[in-house]
């Protein structure tokens, strides 16, 4: 057999990112698995409710739960995401950091973009005046 090039499946304990309605944006765990088109989902961390959600609607994660049995409940569902550290994992994700700051970056007002923007021109006016000090050789190096 080849080794499959696809690492991430859909399987129970498999974390995965919901991409629309209510909940969105939040971290869920695959319970169970209904056919080919909808799982079970349950996130009793992350105050997601318990419900059949269509794959089309989910995104996959690389963090997965081990040993979590099919058609686990939410109680069992708690204690092995807290005990594995599973918000902690998804936090600490680049991922999650970089899905943070995109949010940040929306939820400025118009006197915080301005404020980017300064902080940006200052840090640009360093960095040239960095480089307009060395030799260019130094600097390629």
């Amino acid at each position: 057999m080849t080794d499959s090039t696809f690492k991430r499946f859909v399987e129970v304990g498999r974390v995965v990112l919901l991409k629309s309605g209510p909940s969105a944006g939040k971290i869920a765990i695959i319970a169970e698995i209904i056919d080919h088109n909808r799982a079970i989902i349950d996130g009793p961390t992350t105050g997601v409710p318990r419900q059949s959600f269509p794959y089309r609607h989910l995104t996959l994660t690389p963090i997965a739960l081990t040993k979590l049995p099919r058609g686990a409940g939410s109680g069992v569902i708690r204690k092995q995401a807290e005990k594995e550290g599973l918000v902690a994992k998804w936090e600490s994700s680049t991922w999650a950091k970089k899905r943070a700051a995109m949010e940040k970056r929306r939820s400025l007002n118009d006197f915080g973009r301005f404020s980017v923007m300064v902080a940006k021109k200052q840090r640009r006016d360093v960095v040239r005046k960095t480089l307009g000090q060395g030799r260019i050789e130094d600097v390629w190096i």
